[in-house]
This record gives structure tokens, C-alpha cells and sequence, in this order.
């Protein structure tokens, strides 16, 4: 996948200060195996080895399952070695089905066409309804090299979620690092600024990555209009697969994009504890983190980009 590209240890270590180990299985000099690794350590939300913190998809990649179990056993290995809590491995198929494992998260995937009439009727019509609101609204898309405007539209965005916020060099650092397959579209309307994503682009697929929308998003259905933009402009670009990404089951967002008529997929986060004794549960849906949660919603905007990143960095 995207995420087991090695750009990502560089950008994790450079702007987070986390450890990381590329683990790579080799045979007759070439290479037959991957497997990403970063360790996040925190006082608040305890010691993990993830396989890919920050990502949504990670795990082993190998050609055949002699390399693979090479790697598992390395990674399982350092994760004794280290003393962490435990080793997760974020795998879009089941590889471990003794390990523990979190049924959390689902993925949204679907191929699209070449034309775009055809995506547009492929929207169920209620939803289609709310992308020609936009439209018709008169919103446009732009691509921006810089990620100022995208970072002002998505920081407030996941404030009001009450979720703290990456640090604005994180999202630098992955432009400046994947460069052409990282792009940047901003949504405005009247010159004024309503939503942006970050989306990636790997072989036939794009996976718009972070989004979100302010205030006049909501009124104008800007983030209606973004997701659409993203999957016309991709589509002209050649891709065949839109990877709408993770969703939490239960949630806004996996309803939204269960609107789109995408289909959830389960997603294999199977664990191996080493010094834990049971499954983390560090996610917003967990009843002690409610309060937490409203509070952070209630801060002013700046605020919450100044303290966010402290917070994000350890929420791999």
C-alpha cells in the first residue's frame, strides 16, 4: 500500500521524533519482503510498536509466506526486546487469526469509472442531491502547492470534532516528501475558503487522507463537493480505485460515506501483547474521553492548533 512506502520513516522520525525500523526480507539479493515499523511512546497513552502509526493500512508486504513469517517473527522479536505494550499490525486482510484483534474500523473502497457521468449516477440520489447543491453553489476546486489554506479549512475542522490536530509541519513534511502523489485541493466560494483534503495517489488509486470543512462547508455542502472534485480529478488522472479510507463503525463518518453508496470492508488491526495484558482502547467512542472531547471542542481555534500537536504526535 501507500503506507509501505519508505518516505514514511523519514517523515514520522523528522517531524514526530519517533523511533522507526524499515524491516526488508531478502533473497538472492533481492528484496521479497516489507515490513514498516514505528514505535510511539507515550506517559499518556502508553508504549506501542505499529505497523504504521499515523496510517491507516500497514502490516507485512511479501511475496510469498516464508518471507512473511521472517518478518513477523523479527518484528515480534524487537517488540520483546524493547518492552513495548504490544506490536500491532494493521492488515487489510486476516494474516493472524489467533491474535487478538480490534473490529473497530471498517474501509470504504470502490472502483470508479473514466466518465464522469457514470460516477455521478453511481452516487445513491440523496446523496447525489447534496453534490449538486454544491455545484450548483457555485463552489470551485482549487490545487494548492503549499499546505496553508488546507491546514487553516482541516485544523478547525477537527477541532470541532474535538480531536487535537498534527502539527502544520507534518503535512509540509508529507508534501515536500511524496510531492506529486500528495495533493493539496482546497474548495472556495466567493474567493472565501470552505474545505480541504490531502489525498495520495498510489498505482490506480487515490485516497483523499485528511479533510475536512469550517463553518460555511456545512451551509454551502462543501464537503460534499470536495470528495466529488477529488474523484473527477481522479479519474481524469487514470485512477480506477477510490479508497475513501478508515471510519470507525457507528460514526458520522461511516454513515457519510455509506451515503455514497460505498460498501464497508473490515479491517484486520490483529495485536500481540507483550508487556499489556489487554487491547488498548485509545479512541474518541471510549466513555472516558467524552469530557475530554466536549472540552476540546469548546476551545478558541488557535488554542487548539497550539496545543493539538503535542497530543496528536502520540496518537499513532
Amino acid at each position: 500500500t501507500f503506507f509501505h512506502l519508505s518516505g514514511w520513516q523519514r517523515v514520522i522520525h523528522a517531524t514526530l521524533d519517533h523511533r522507526t525500523d524499515y524491516l526488508y526480507a531478502e533473497r538472492d539479493g533481492a528484496i521479497v519482503g516489507v515490513l514498516p515499523l514505528g514505535q510511539v511512546r507515550s506517559r499518556l497513552f502508553g508504549n506501542a510498536l505499529t505497523s504504521v502509526p499515523f496510517c491507516v493500512y500497514g502490516g507485512v508486504a511479501a511475496d510469498d509466506a516464508e518471507a512473511a513469517a521472517a518478518l513477523q517473527a523479527r518484528a515480534i522479536a524487537i517488540a520483546g526486546e524493547r518492552g513495548v505494550d504490544h506490536l500491532e499490525l494493521r492488515h487489510l486482510d486476516e494474516r493472524n487469526p489467533d491474535w487478538p484483534r480490534k473490529d473497530l474500523y471498517v474501509t470504504f473502497r470502490k472502483q470508479i469509472s473514466a466518465d464522469d457521468d457514470a460516477n455521478m449516477k453511481a452516487i445513491p440520489r440523496k446523496q447525489r442531491a447534496m453534490v449538486r447543491k454544491g455545484i450548483e453553489a457555485g463552489l470551485v476546486g482549487e490545487v494548492d502547492t503549499d499546505v496553508e489554506r488546507f491546514f487553516l479549512a482541516y485544523s478547525e475542522s477537527v477541532r470541532n470534532l474535538g480531536t487535537p490536530v498534527m502539527p502544520k509541519r507534518w503535512f509540509a513534511a508529507l508534501k515536500a516528501e511524496f510531492g506529486d502523489a500528495c495533493e493539496l485541493l482546497v474548495i472556495t466560494h466567493e474567493g472565501r475558503l470552505v474545505a480541504g483534503v490531502m489525498s495520495f495517489y498510489f498505482r490506480d488509486e487515490v485516497l483523499p487522507y485528511y479533510g475536512g470543512g469550517n463553518d460555511l462547508a456545512r451551509e454551502l455542502k462543501g464537503n460534499d463537493f470536495m470528495y466529488w472534485e477529488v474523484m473527477r480529478r481522479a479519474a481524469a488522472r487514470g485512477v480506477r480505485v477510490f479508497d475513501y479510507g478508515r471510519s470507525k463503525q457507528g460514526t458520522g463518518s461511516y454513515s457519510f460515506k455509506k451515503n455514497w453508496g460505498f460498501e464497508p470492508q473490515p479491517l484486520f488491526y490483529e495485536f500481540h501483547l507483550v508487556e499489556a495484558s489487554e487491547l488498548p482502547d485509545v479512541n474518541p467512542l471510549n466513555p472516558k474521553y467524552r469530557m475530554f472531547i466536549a472540552a476540546w471542542q469548546r476551545l478558541p481555534l488557535g488554542l487548539s492548533r497550539m496545543l493539538g500537536p503535542w497530543l496528536a504526535r502520540n496518537l499513532g
